[in-house]
């Protein structure tokens, strides 16, 4: 890890951010759903996961365990009690290779013993060690990480930097050979050495002509770093490393071939497939190995850490089209709107506007789609005062006779729309629109929302406080600016 920067890199990300989870304590509900549990904010347990010794912080203490679990794959923690108590006091990271199982034929494990610095063997009990690991396929007592994987390819690595600095530290190219047609004694060959690295070694006399004498002979032996191949052996040994661990390419701050797009989905691969998996094997410790020492007092408690994916905008947006859509279709074929929400999954959501009754809203609809005539007696059923025909222009029209047929007279050509301008526009009261910037930067959030319209000022800038900036873009989590807008209907640039 202290010569590879793209291994120190990998495990540097991976355990910052182990470390600054959050973790709380719950008392578990009868349900067993998580959202019934009532969290717990005081108890010895929970102090000891903050406060681990008195040497160390919480993210010391995860992050020094954590790089041995990215290394070897196991983590040690030894669990010191208060003397005469048997209740823990403090927790202390231990390195691996100073652990030693002790197997059991009849009980598998009896306990461990650890080797001290200067030697010492120290025998450690079952209650006394909380081991976790990544188990191996040869050893059932031991763990296995992804640098076991990749040892041949971090020495390749190794050995092409150190040969670059040999490189320029011997002479700046490649060495010879120097041939003479006699041997030579003791005094003549610590000469010619002597002479030969005070013209030639070192950087600063790089290139120098030289002068032979005495038949000495230059047979050259060059290999250009061409010819080496050694960029290409370290950019390679980069990509081993990464696909060991799974580490998505973004994560390391390359942005040769990255956009937003798969920034954002190296994100949520790295929280979901690297760092959630981790912090699952440390809280079955914590709940399996940790509280059960505290006895009768953490009955009924668990640890558990902060959901560290993020959301997933697109799909959460794209669910709640593919449900609005089923709730259209439903009501289509006669459904009632709230029982077509609750099939779906979708909370009730009253009709119209805010306080009015659903049940009139919905024959207000299907009002406006009747003939005139069933108009005009619906509508003052529903409290609505229609205006008064108007008066027939020219004379009275003549009485018939009796026994005449009479002719039923033609409706006025705007009686229909008289009608229905006693209908509420419902469509008109959605004048508020959503206008997003659309180009590579725009993010999926404020995408799916440009054009959604709003029927009041206050449904808009719930969304859009002050007229501007959408509450669920994703560019504000990367300190960009949003630069959505809602705008009002009306005269093109009046802002209405």
């Amino acid at each position: 890890m202290g010569s590879n920067s793209t291994l120190f890199a990998i495990i540097e990300r991976i355990t910052t951010a182990i470390a600054e989870t959050e973790w709380k304590l719950y008392r578990s509900a009868k349900s067993g759903l998580d959202e019934d549990r009532v969290e717990v904010t005081s108890h010895a347990a929970l102090d000891l996961w903050r406060h681990p010794n008195k040497f160390m912080t919480s993210a010391d203490f995860t992050s020094a365990t954590q790089q041995h679990d990215e290394l070897v794959g196991e983590q040690w923690w030894v669990v010191s009690y208060r003397p005469g108590i048997k209740l823990p006091l403090e927790i202390w990271p231990v390195r691996p290779d100073r652990m030693e199982p002790v197997p059991s034929k009849d009980d598998f494990l009896v306990g461990y013993v650890y080797t001290g610095p200067s030697g010492e063997k120290i025998p450690l009990g079952t209650d006394e060690v909380i081991f976790i690991r990544r188990p191996s396929p040869l050893d059932p007592y031991r763990g296995m990480g992804p640098v076991q994987t990749l040892l041949i390819d971090l020495d390749a690595s190794r050995a092409s930097a150190e040969w670059n600095a040999t490189f320029f530290r011997n002479s700046a190219e490649p060495g010879g050979v120097l041939e003479v047609d006699k041997r030579l004694d003791d005094d003549e060959f610590e000469e010619l050495r002597a002479r030969w690295n005070e013209q030639h070694k070192g950087v600063s006399n790089a290139n120098r002509v030289a002068i032979l004498e005495g038949g000495l002979k230059w047979v050259d032996r060059k290999f250009t770093m061409r010819d080496m191949q050694f960029a290409e052996l370290r950019e390679v040994s980069r990509e081993i490393i990464r696909e060991a661990f799974g580490f998505p390419k973004p994560m390391l701050g390359a942005t040769d071939d990255v956009n937003r797009a798969n920034a954002e989905a190296a994100a949520y691969v790295f929280a979901r497939w690297l760092i959630r998996p981790r912090l699952e094997r440390i809280r079955q410790a914590l709940n399996s190995r940790l509280l059960p020492l505290y006895g009768a007092t953490a009955r009924g408690l668990e640890f558990d850490f902060t959901n560290p994916v993020p959301d997933d905008r697109e799909a959460d947006a794209a669910e709640l089209t593919a449900r609005a859509g089923a709730v259209k279709l439903l009501v289509e074929a006669g459904a009632y709107g709230p029982e077509a929400l609750a099939a779906v999954g979708l909370p009730e959501i009253p009709f119209g506007q805010p306080g009015a009754d659903p049940d009139k809203e919905l024959l207000i609809d299907l009002v406006k789609a009747a003939p005139a005539a069933l108009a005009d007696r619906i509508l003052p059923l529903l409290g609505y005062n229609l205006p008064p025909p108007p008066a027939p222009a020219g004379p009275p029209p003549a009485v018939p006779e009796p026994g005449t047929p009479s002719e039923e007279p033609e409706p006025e050509p705007d009686a229909e729309l008289g009608a229905r301008a006693a209908l509420p526009d419902v469509a008109a009261a959605q004048r508020w629109v959503v206008q997003a910037v659309i180009d590579d930067n725009t993010c999926t959030p404020c995408r799916d929302n440009d054009g959604r319209t709003y029927r009041s000022r206050a449904d808009a800038y719930r969304d859009y406080p002050g007229g501007e900036g959408y509450v669920n873009c994703v560019g504000a989590e990367y300190g960009n600016e949003c630069r959505c807008t809602v705008m009002k209907r009306g005269r093109k640039g009046s802002g209405e």
